[in-house]
């Protein structure tokens, strides 16, 4: 039965509103769920936590990170190349604070998608599960219960329980809000106690981090809660006895940690981006994505195993900027709006979070991957047409880049090439599946089999392989 995103609901923020991730909180009991994941073995790692940035709609890696500028003018663009920090790397000219932060850097330039459909919804299904979408995975396609599980979910299922966070926080939202209908996002096959907890902010309130807005997918509803009311009765009643006690040793583990995230002075502050100096906000920015970074930065330094950046745009400032469609999705006014409003906020706000990251001496434990659905199109001009459309660029996923840095990775390099128009892989061909075991490898997930709810042990990826030579 498809997962219908929209059937979500949400409690008021003064509750601990129950996530698909009611496993984690300690309010199912595990045989209900199946899914379960092998313990860890043990597995050495380079990484304590993952922060993964999504920059959703495709940016134009042709315009940032892998610049082209002997290529002719409709394929090189606007934008300049400017030297780093890192001999190795160069840059967009509007990437001036990333450039003196390419040191920690390692640009994968030669990421692929075979038999790709050029889509958003598949290409966010790929690049967030390391799986290719199945044949005829349309635009309209729902997130399914059988899915593969995001990476996200796969790791942070492997990690050891944190004592009073979540094993993996998604901000500022849901990718596709506020259908949220994108697939590849939820934990699906690998069982709904995997889910990550979502933590719900607002454009125009970029601060209001303090407690976690959470959602409870539809279908976990009838078929394994039985009843909302009595999901949500048992939670008012554990906590109730928890204020008459102040103990909770009639609660396991998981429910102290359910009710420790409403209740606890630590659990409530890791989510308090208020505690943090104005100076280092500053820093950042003052926009929703920058604080999401500011966000991700305390909860690694409270341990908590994965952190999602889904980025998010307020339309009003989109549209201000010269901007359609949606995100990083540039078909129109390319080059305006990369340089006047996407580029800018991006480079403040990560440059910021490692340099922050760097002086905690948190950057070596703590790998930061920046991705997205796809590439953008090397010849300028969109067929779509439209205000703007001859300087836009269309999707393109046969090529893209990902950023690396941190947990491991050595930085200043670059990894992979494109032709000489930045179309298509061309020295070292990678895909999402290698980033995947990229990821895996740097968290120590190694032995990546989970068990359905048959019983029957499964392979949660046995396509591509870690890009060990980053490290």
């Amino acid at each position: 039965m498809p997962c219908n995103p929209s059937d979500h609901f949400a409690l008021h923020r003064r509750d601990l509103l129950v996530a698909g991730g009611l496993g984690f909180y300690g309010l199912l009991v595990p045989e209900l769920l199946g899914g379960a994941i092998q313990k860890p073995a043990g597995a050495a790692r380079t990484a304590k936590s993952t922060i993964l940035i999504w920059l959703s709609g495709g940016p134009s890696h042709i315009d940032l990170w892998d610049m082209k500028p002997n290529a002719p003018q409709e394929i090189r663009g606007e934008f300049q190349p400017i030297q780093t920090s890192a001999p190795e790397i160069t840059l967009c000219e509007h990437l001036p604070l990333l450039a003196n932060q390419a040191h920690h850097l390692a640009v994968v330039r030669s990421v692929g998608q075979p038999d790709s459909m050029n889509d958003h919804h598949a290409g966010y299904y790929y690049n967030l599960t390391g799986h290719r979408p199945e044949p005829g995975f349309s635009s309209d396609r729902h997130p399914l219960p059988d899915d593969w599980p995001y990476i996200g979910s796969v790791v942070a299922s492997q990690q050891r329980l944190h004592p009073y966070l979540p094993q993996q926080v998604t901000i500022p939202g849901m990718a596709g809000a506020p259908e949220s209908r994108r697939p590849g996002q939820f934990a699906a096959r690998l069982g709904v106690q995997h889910d990550p907890l979502y933590v719900m902010a607002k454009p125009e309130s970029p601060r209001d981090f303090q407690i976690p807005s959470l959602a409870l997918p539809s279908e976990m509803t009838s078929a394994r809660l039985q009843d909302r009311k009595e999901v949500l009765g048992a939670l008012g009643r554990a906590q109730r006895q928890f204020d008459r006690s102040r103990s909770v040793d009639n609660f396991s583990d998981l429910q102290a940690k359910a009710i420790n995230l409403i209740t606890s002075e630590k659990s409530k502050a890791a989510f308090d981006i208020s505690r943090e100096p104005e100076a280092i906000r500053e820093k950042y920015g003052t926009t929703l994505n920058a604080m999401s970074m500011l966000m991700a930065r305390r909860l690694v330094e409270a341990k908590v195993p994965f952190v999602t950046i889904f980025a998010t745009y307020e339309p009003k400032a989109y549209e201000k900027n010269g901007c359609k469609g949606g995100g990083w999705d540039t078909h129109w006014n390319n080059f305006g709006c990369l340089k006047d409003y996407l580029v800018p906020e991006f480079d403040r706000a990560f440059a910021a979070l490692l340099d922050d990251l760097h002086q905690r001496g948190l950057l070596d434990d703590t790998l930061l991957v920046v991705t997205s659905e796809m590439g953008r199109k090397p010849k300028i001009g969109d067929r779509r047409g439209g205000s703007g459309a001859d300087t836009g660029r269309d999707h393109w996923t046969p090529c893209m880049s990902v950023l690396l840095a941190g947990g491991g990775i050595r930085g200043g390099q670059t990894y992979g090439a494109t032709d000489k128009i930045g179309a298509y892989p061309d020295d070292k061909p990678a895909t999402p599946s290698h980033i995947a075991k990229t990821i895996y490898h740097a968290m120590g997930v190694h032995r990546l089999e989970a068990i359905d709810e048959e019983g029957k042990p499964f392979n949660l990826m046995e396509e591509g392989h870690a890009l060990t030579e980053l490290f």
